[in-house]
Protein backbone atom coordinates (compact mmCIF):
# COMPACT_ATOMS: atom_id res chain seq x y z
CA UNK A 1 0.00 0.00 0.00
CA UNK A 2 1.16 3.63 -0.83
CA UNK A 3 2.31 5.31 2.30
CA UNK A 4 -0.04 8.02 3.64
CA UNK A 5 0.04 10.93 6.51
CA UNK A 6 -2.34 12.69 7.82
CA UNK A 7 -2.90 16.44 7.51
CA UNK A 8 -4.85 19.11 9.41
CA UNK A 9 -7.33 21.25 7.05
CA UNK A 10 -10.00 23.78 6.46
CA UNK A 11 -13.03 22.32 4.97
CA UNK A 12 -15.01 24.90 3.10
CA UNK A 13 -19.13 23.47 2.84
CA UNK A 14 -21.61 25.77 1.48
CA UNK A 15 -19.55 28.55 2.48
CA UNK A 16 -19.18 26.98 6.34
CA UNK A 17 -15.25 26.07 7.43
CA UNK A 18 -14.80 23.61 9.93
CA UNK A 19 -11.73 21.66 11.16
CA UNK A 20 -10.59 17.99 9.64
CA UNK A 21 -8.03 15.59 8.52
CA UNK A 22 -7.00 14.49 5.00
CA UNK A 23 -5.24 11.56 4.50
CA UNK A 24 -2.20 12.36 2.04
CA UNK A 25 0.41 10.38 -0.41
CA UNK A 26 3.75 10.31 0.98
CA UNK A 27 6.54 11.67 -1.63
CA UNK A 28 9.41 10.20 -0.85
CA UNK A 29 13.10 10.75 -3.04
CA UNK A 30 15.33 7.91 -2.75
CA UNK A 31 18.81 8.47 -4.05
CA UNK A 32 20.61 5.68 -5.79
CA UNK A 33 24.41 4.97 -5.58
CA UNK A 34 25.40 1.95 -8.00
CA UNK A 35 29.65 0.53 -7.55
CA UNK A 36 30.47 3.56 -5.04
CA UNK A 37 28.68 6.06 -7.67
CA UNK A 38 25.73 8.59 -7.80
CA UNK A 39 23.30 7.52 -10.25
CA UNK A 40 19.66 9.03 -9.51
CA UNK A 41 17.47 10.16 -7.56
CA UNK A 42 14.18 8.61 -7.46
CA UNK A 43 10.70 10.23 -6.43
CA UNK A 44 8.40 7.88 -5.60
CA UNK A 45 6.20 6.03 -2.84
CA UNK A 46 7.73 4.71 0.01
CA UNK A 47 6.79 1.08 -0.09
CA UNK A 48 8.65 -1.84 -1.20
CA UNK A 49 11.68 0.39 -2.80
CA UNK A 50 13.89 -3.05 -2.97
CA UNK A 51 10.96 -4.06 -5.87
CA UNK A 52 11.57 -0.28 -7.70
CA UNK A 53 15.29 -0.19 -7.37
CA UNK A 54 15.44 -3.46 -8.87
CA UNK A 55 12.84 -3.10 -11.99
CA UNK A 56 14.44 0.09 -12.27
CA UNK A 57 17.91 -1.09 -13.11
CA UNK A 58 16.35 -3.85 -14.98
CA UNK A 59 14.78 -1.57 -17.46
CA UNK A 60 17.43 0.50 -17.76
CA UNK A 61 19.84 -1.97 -19.08
CA UNK A 62 22.17 -1.59 -15.76
CA UNK A 63 21.49 -5.21 -15.18
CA UNK A 64 19.25 -8.54 -16.52
CA UNK A 65 18.48 -10.58 -13.56
CA UNK A 66 18.60 -10.89 -9.81
CA UNK A 67 22.44 -12.36 -10.15
CA UNK A 68 23.92 -9.01 -11.51
CA UNK A 69 23.06 -7.59 -8.11
CA UNK A 70 26.08 -8.14 -5.38
CA UNK A 71 24.75 -6.62 -2.69
CA UNK A 72 21.55 -4.25 -2.34
CA UNK A 73 20.89 -2.13 0.76
CA UNK A 74 18.08 0.51 1.67
CA UNK A 75 18.13 2.93 4.49
CA UNK A 76 14.63 4.55 4.20
CA UNK A 77 15.30 6.84 7.34
CA UNK A 78 18.10 8.58 4.55
CA UNK A 79 16.49 7.65 1.69
CA UNK A 80 19.73 5.81 0.26
CA UNK A 81 19.73 2.65 -1.70
CA UNK A 82 23.30 1.40 -2.15
CA UNK A 83 24.01 -1.50 -4.00
CA UNK A 84 26.91 -3.14 -5.89
CA UNK A 85 26.40 -4.45 -9.29
CA UNK A 86 28.33 -7.46 -11.26
CA UNK A 87 28.66 -5.08 -14.44
CA UNK A 88 30.89 -1.44 -14.28
CA UNK A 89 28.29 1.54 -15.55
CA UNK A 90 29.36 3.60 -18.35
CA UNK A 91 31.12 6.35 -18.39
CA UNK A 92 29.41 8.67 -20.15
CA UNK A 93 25.44 8.33 -19.31
CA UNK A 94 23.03 11.18 -20.88
CA UNK A 95 20.05 10.73 -18.11
CA UNK A 96 16.65 12.18 -19.92
CA UNK A 97 13.70 13.98 -18.29
CA UNK A 98 10.68 11.73 -19.19
CA UNK A 99 7.20 12.57 -18.78
CA UNK A 100 6.06 10.49 -15.87
CA UNK A 101 5.48 12.17 -12.95
CA UNK A 102 7.77 13.48 -10.51
CA UNK A 103 9.21 14.08 -13.44
CA UNK A 104 11.28 10.63 -14.17
CA UNK A 105 15.01 9.62 -15.52
CA UNK A 106 15.72 7.64 -18.49
CA UNK A 107 19.33 6.67 -19.11
CA UNK A 108 17.85 4.49 -21.84
CA UNK A 109 15.42 5.85 -24.49
CA UNK A 110 13.00 4.30 -26.62
CA UNK A 111 15.36 4.02 -29.75
CA UNK A 112 16.97 1.05 -28.13
CA UNK A 113 13.41 -0.27 -28.12
CA UNK A 114 14.52 -0.17 -31.82
CA UNK A 115 17.19 -3.04 -30.78
CA UNK A 116 14.50 -5.16 -29.41
CA UNK A 117 13.31 -8.23 -31.06
CA UNK A 118 9.89 -7.82 -32.32
CA UNK A 119 7.05 -9.62 -30.34
CA UNK A 120 5.73 -12.52 -31.08
CA UNK A 121 1.90 -12.29 -32.24
CA UNK A 122 -0.53 -13.10 -29.32
CA UNK A 123 -4.05 -13.39 -29.23
CA UNK A 124 -5.65 -11.93 -26.58
CA UNK A 125 -9.48 -11.55 -25.37
CA UNK A 126 -12.16 -8.69 -24.63
CA UNK A 127 -13.01 -10.05 -22.44
CA UNK A 128 -9.61 -10.91 -20.39
CA UNK A 129 -8.45 -7.04 -20.83
CA UNK A 130 -12.34 -6.07 -19.13
CA UNK A 131 -11.39 -7.97 -16.43
CA UNK A 132 -7.88 -7.29 -15.73
CA UNK A 133 -8.55 -3.15 -15.91
CA UNK A 134 -11.59 -3.83 -13.39
CA UNK A 135 -9.21 -5.45 -11.12
CA UNK A 136 -6.44 -2.76 -11.25
CA UNK A 137 -9.35 -0.61 -10.36
CA UNK A 138 -10.38 -2.76 -7.22
CA UNK A 139 -6.75 -3.10 -6.00
CA UNK A 140 -6.18 0.98 -6.31
CA UNK A 141 -8.18 2.08 -3.33
CA UNK A 142 -5.40 4.56 -2.80
CA UNK A 143 -6.46 6.77 -6.35
CA UNK A 144 -9.92 6.85 -5.43
CA UNK A 145 -9.40 8.23 -2.27
CA UNK A 146 -6.56 10.66 -2.10
CA UNK A 147 -6.10 10.80 -6.10
CA UNK A 148 -2.33 11.35 -7.71
CA UNK A 149 -1.72 8.13 -6.91
CA UNK A 150 -0.98 6.27 -10.10
CA UNK A 151 -1.74 2.17 -10.49
CA UNK A 152 -0.40 -0.57 -12.99
CA UNK A 153 -1.15 -4.45 -12.83
CA UNK A 154 0.18 -7.51 -15.54
CA UNK A 155 -2.06 -10.29 -15.94
CA UNK A 156 -2.68 -13.44 -18.12
CA UNK A 157 -6.31 -13.10 -19.25
CA UNK A 158 -7.24 -15.49 -16.83
CA UNK A 159 -5.70 -13.68 -13.60
CA UNK A 160 -4.26 -10.82 -11.93
CA UNK A 161 -0.23 -11.38 -11.49
CA UNK A 162 1.68 -8.00 -10.21
CA UNK A 163 -0.03 -5.21 -9.45
CA UNK A 164 2.07 -1.74 -7.88
CA UNK A 165 0.98 1.94 -7.49
CA UNK A 166 3.07 4.70 -6.92
CA UNK A 167 2.98 8.42 -6.98
CA UNK A 168 5.02 7.90 -10.58
CA UNK A 169 3.14 6.55 -13.20
CA UNK A 170 7.10 4.88 -14.57
CA UNK A 171 7.77 3.93 -11.42
CA UNK A 172 4.66 1.67 -11.48
CA UNK A 173 6.41 -0.20 -14.52
CA UNK A 174 9.65 -0.24 -12.52
CA UNK A 175 7.89 -1.88 -9.37
CA UNK A 176 6.32 -4.52 -11.57
CA UNK A 177 9.55 -6.00 -13.22
CA UNK A 178 11.32 -5.53 -10.14
CA UNK A 179 8.58 -7.94 -8.54
CA UNK A 180 8.43 -10.25 -10.96
CA UNK A 181 12.60 -10.66 -10.75
CA UNK A 182 12.04 -11.51 -7.24
CA UNK A 183 9.00 -13.85 -7.70
CA UNK A 184 10.59 -15.22 -10.86
CA UNK A 185 7.22 -14.90 -12.80
CA UNK A 186 7.00 -14.40 -16.77
CA UNK A 187 6.30 -11.53 -18.39
CA UNK A 188 6.40 -12.17 -21.68
CA UNK A 189 3.27 -12.07 -23.68
CA UNK A 190 1.44 -11.05 -20.74
CA UNK A 191 -1.23 -8.14 -20.86
CA UNK A 192 -0.28 -4.74 -18.58
CA UNK A 193 -3.11 -2.08 -17.58
CA UNK A 194 -2.20 0.80 -16.17
CA UNK A 195 -4.37 4.23 -14.88
CA UNK A 196 -1.82 6.75 -16.74
CA UNK A 197 -0.75 8.20 -20.10
CA UNK A 198 0.95 5.75 -22.49
CA UNK A 199 4.02 7.70 -23.11
CA UNK A 200 6.97 6.40 -24.97
CA UNK A 201 9.20 5.72 -22.16
CA UNK A 202 6.69 3.55 -20.69
CA UNK A 203 6.42 1.67 -23.95
CA UNK A 204 10.06 0.78 -23.97
CA UNK A 205 9.83 -0.99 -20.53
CA UNK A 206 7.01 -2.60 -21.21
CA UNK A 207 8.68 -3.99 -24.35
CA UNK A 208 11.95 -5.03 -22.62
CA UNK A 209 10.02 -7.13 -20.23
CA UNK A 210 7.93 -8.85 -23.23
CA UNK A 211 4.50 -7.15 -22.76
CA UNK A 212 1.89 -7.85 -25.67
CA UNK A 213 -0.69 -5.66 -25.49
CA UNK A 214 -0.69 -2.13 -23.13
CA UNK A 215 -4.01 -0.27 -22.21
CA UNK A 216 -5.03 2.35 -20.41
CA UNK A 217 -7.75 4.16 -19.14
CA UNK A 218 -6.27 7.61 -20.91
CA UNK A 219 -4.45 8.04 -24.07
CA UNK A 220 -1.05 7.34 -25.81
CA UNK A 221 0.59 9.49 -27.23
CA UNK A 222 1.46 9.77 -30.76
CA UNK A 223 5.45 8.61 -30.00
CA UNK A 224 4.29 5.85 -27.82
CA UNK A 225 1.64 4.60 -30.57
CA UNK A 226 4.61 4.89 -33.34
CA UNK A 227 6.70 2.37 -30.93
CA UNK A 228 4.23 -0.11 -30.62
CA UNK A 229 3.92 -0.05 -34.21
CA UNK A 230 7.41 -1.22 -34.86
CA UNK A 231 7.47 -3.71 -31.31
CA UNK A 232 4.61 -5.70 -32.48
CA UNK A 233 2.47 -4.41 -28.92
CA UNK A 234 -1.03 -4.00 -29.21
CA UNK A 235 -1.54 -0.42 -27.24
CA UNK A 236 -5.36 0.08 -26.15
CA UNK A 237 -6.69 3.96 -24.73
CA UNK A 238 -9.55 4.88 -23.07
CA UNK A 239 -10.62 1.45 -21.65
CA UNK A 240 -13.88 2.59 -19.69
CA UNK A 241 -16.50 0.69 -18.99
CA UNK A 242 -17.08 -2.19 -22.17
CA UNK A 243 -15.88 0.29 -24.67
CA UNK A 244 -12.14 1.00 -25.81
CA UNK A 245 -9.84 1.75 -28.28
CA UNK A 246 -7.00 0.80 -29.97
CA UNK A 247 -4.60 2.13 -31.30
CA UNK A 248 -1.98 -0.53 -33.21
CA UNK A 249 -2.20 -3.96 -33.88
CA UNK A 250 -5.65 -4.77 -33.58
CA UNK A 251 -5.88 -8.26 -35.09
CA UNK A 252 -4.14 -9.41 -32.04
CA UNK A 253 -7.35 -8.33 -29.83
CA UNK A 254 -10.64 -10.14 -30.29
Amino acid sequence: MVGRAARKIIRVAKGQREEAERGVVEEFPLRLRINDRDLATLVCSPQQLNFLVAGFLLLQGFINSLDDILSMGICSEFGLAELRIRNDLPQQLQPTLTSGCGTGISYNLPQNLLDLSRQQPHTYKSAGLFRLMKELQEQAEQYRSHGGIHSAAIGDGDHLLLYAEDIGRHNTFDRLAGEALFKKIELHGRMLVTSGRVSTEMVAKAARLGIGLIASRTSPTDKAIDLCEQAGITLVGYLRGNTFEIFSHPQQLN
